[in-house]
């Protein structure tokens, strides 16, 4: 890491030295009223569309043209294979074997129908633990899914909170109360990054100690999926969702993925629901009446997936075959760490950053708590042409993605905050 400096010569170095720096090109930027592009820091919500999105959706609306239903079956990408092929070329990304990973439906569908799969509560075994302040939709599904067990989420939900006057929950208190009431845990339930704090956690080491103690361990990788790198199937995680519209820049509501570890994806008995898509590919139009499941994720599946919405998704993975997570990762930590340094330089009473420090406990995202007009401040940012997030009821999320984010943009975001 750099030793970062505070004026506008150190951004301009960083950005003239910057590998990566020609990506920002291949990404649809947007403009101020002025025209000049937007200081967009809120991939951590909606990435950005890459050029190549439109052509790739115009191939699909060609083949849909020309062939019909014969599309399906027909030419270089056949539909009925397009999910498969692209969940192949996103396994390296979620560090798994590509049989491990599916894209299908969305995040909060996936996230029912793996809980209807991973989450078995017994008598002496029916809790879960997640995460303070979990992204509000993980907190829906599994109530609903403690509900539809009879079990009452009052009783059945552990959650993780941070020590007095700490922003993260530490590992070791993770692994604490695993230790003690892990016996009760039917599954262990967390965001790979938080979504408010923007904290990564150490899931090697938590899944690891799940399993010591006998529970399921599954993550919602939403935040984490094309931010930092993972490594699922080593790790011996059981199972995660994730979305493809935030960092991996896969277009609005697009396509939602699933990972299940392989110690679980061949097997034909477990639980879960079926339909047509799941079946095997070469049965499957066969018609018959008892479901020849997909060995892996695959299996997991119930509808076809829309190539129209994949297409995107297929533009998008293609910059990241070419550059990788390693050279992403590496970005992304040098222009975390320099806008972190910026804000700190700042001063102000105003606000203070309560993401890690630690670079290997958070991604691009860092979180900024205000303490007094946070809202006006917020609205400062937009007013000066910077796309960032206000989350209730105090903190500003901030994301410079390494794909399209430059350092001089982290040092105008930083020249704007400073203006008390």
């Amino acid at each position: 890491m750099p030793k970062f400096e505070v004026g506008q010569a150190f951004a301009d170095s960083m950005d003239e030295n910057d590998s990566l720096a020609g990506y920002r090109d291949q990404f649809l930027i947007p403009r101020k009223s002025s025209g000049e592009p937007a200081i967009y820091f809120l991939g951590n919500s909606l990435g950005l569309q890459p050029r190549t999105a439109r052509e790739r959706l115009e191939e699909v609306m060609l083949e849909w043209e020309r062939w019909g239903v014969e599309a399906f079956s027909t030419g270089e990408k056949p539909w009925t294979q397009y999910s498969e092929t692209l969940s192949e070329r996103m396994a390296p990304i979620m560090g798994a074997k590509p049989s491990e990973v599916i894209l299908m439906n969305s995040l909060s569908v996936n996230m029912h129908l793996m809980f209807i799969s991973f989450y078995r509560p017994i008598k002496q075994r029916y809790k879960v633990l997640i995460e303070e302040k979990t992204f509000p939709s993980d907190q829906y599904a599994l109530k609903s899914q403690m509900r539809f067990h009879g079990i009452d989420p009052e009783d059945a939900l552990i959650e993780l909170k941070t020590r007095p006057d700490e922003t993260s929950i530490r590992t070791e208190d993770i692994e604490t109360i695993i230790e003690r009431k892990g016996d009760t845990i039917a599954l262990i339930w967390l965001g790979g990054i938080n979504y408010y704090s923007g904290q990564a956690f150490e899931m090697g080491r938590i899944t690891k100690a799940g399993h010591r103690k006998g529970c399921v361990v599954g993550y919602d990788l939403a935040h984490a999926a094309g931010n930092i790198p993972l490594k699922l199937h080593d790790w011996q995680v059981d199972f995660a969702v994730w979305c493809t519209y935030k960092y991996l820049n896969g277009g609005p509501a697009g396509p939602g993925g699933c990972f299940v570890h392989e110690n679980h994806g061949s097997l034909t008995d477990i639980p879960r629901f079926e339909g047509w898509w799941g079946n095997r590919l070469e049965t499957r139009f066969l018609m018959q009446p008892d479901f020849d499941p997909t060995p892996g994720a695959g299996g997991w599946q119930i509808s076809c997936a829309s190539p129209l919405t994949l297409a995107p998704l297929e533009a998008s993975l293609a910059f990241f075959e070419e550059v990788g997570m390693t050279k992403l990762r590496a970005k992304s930590e040098l222009m975390t760490g320099y806008l972190e340094f910026l804000i700190n330089q700042t001063k102000s009473d105003r606000f203070t950053i309560i993401t890690p420090r630690d670079p290997n406990q958070r991604g691009c995202q860092i979180s900024i708590r205000t303490h007094y007009e946070g809202k006006g401040l917020y609205e400062q940012l937009k007013e000066a042409g910077v796309y960032c997030d206000w989350r209730e009821p105090d903190v500003i999320r901030v994301a410079p993605v390494p794909f399209y984010n430059t350092f001089n943009e982290v040092y105008q975001f930083a020249k704007i905050m400073e203006k008390d």
